[in-house]
């Protein structure tokens, strides 16, 4: 398997979160609808990246604690487990999350909604798969797994770090590319006439995500 296919799945599922019109694209449209200003949707992509990644970078520093505390073979169904119950949560009850009705927001604040929806959302529990799957022990004749393990400390942290950042990045430049063609061309109308279901959607993902924890 290509050792390329986890940093393409991270791209992805950033891209992904950008689609997802509930984690910010559409906030920022109605925003610049709202004032009638195009920067003002540019303005807010940024503040909603920044809560995205801050959400993201907390679920997987947590990811990266646990990993470095538990054995894989107790992580690896624990972490199916809570993908498999959050997804069939999200399935059940896929309006629990955040209410914002103010619509006027100042940087902060938008910051704040999109943190509570990305981490309501479960945005970076999909992310556990992928990095466990990165992190997975491999055997090395030779070599205690405790010594490796001490030896490679560092690696586990670049690769978090990057894994947020591909992730924030392909989720601003997708949400950003849809926000200023729905703002520009299609207006919110186009959501009366081609709207798909994401949030049963995600609930699926999730659980699929969970299953393939086990067969890692």
């Amino acid at each position: 398997m290509s050792a390329a296919w986890p940093w393409l799945a991270v791209a992805a599922l950033g891209a992904y979160h950008g689609i997802d019109p509930s984690m910010g694209w559409l906030f920022a449209v109605a925003l610049g609808l709202q004032e009638r200003k195009r920067a003002k949707v540019i303005a807010a992509l940024f503040p909603i990246a920044i809560g995205h990644l801050v959400s993201i970078a907390t679920v997987v520093a947590a990811i990266a604690i646990l990993q470095s505390s538990f054995p894989f073979a107790i992580l690896r169904p624990a972490g199916a487990g809570t993908l498999i119950v959050f997804g069939l949560f999200r399935f059940l009850w896929p309006r629990a999350h955040p209410r914002w009705v103010a619509m006027r927001v100042n940087f902060g604040e938008l910051t704040l909604w999109s943190f509570l929806m990305a981490s309501a959302h479960g945005a970076g529990l999909m992310l556990f798969p992928i990095l466990l799957g990165m992190n997975a022990p491999t055997a090395m004749p030779g070599m205690h797994h405790h010594g490796f393990a001490m030896a490679s400390r560092g690696d586990p942290v670049l690769k978090a770090a990057a894994v947020v950042i591909l992730h924030t990045g392909a989720m601003l430049a997708m949400m950003g590319a849809i926000a200023i063609l729905v703002y520009e061309k299609l207006g919110l109308a186009i959501l009366r006439s081609a709207w798909i279901n994401l949030d049963t959607v995600w609930a699926l993902a999730l659980v699929a995500a969970g299953l393939l924890c086990l067969f890692i």
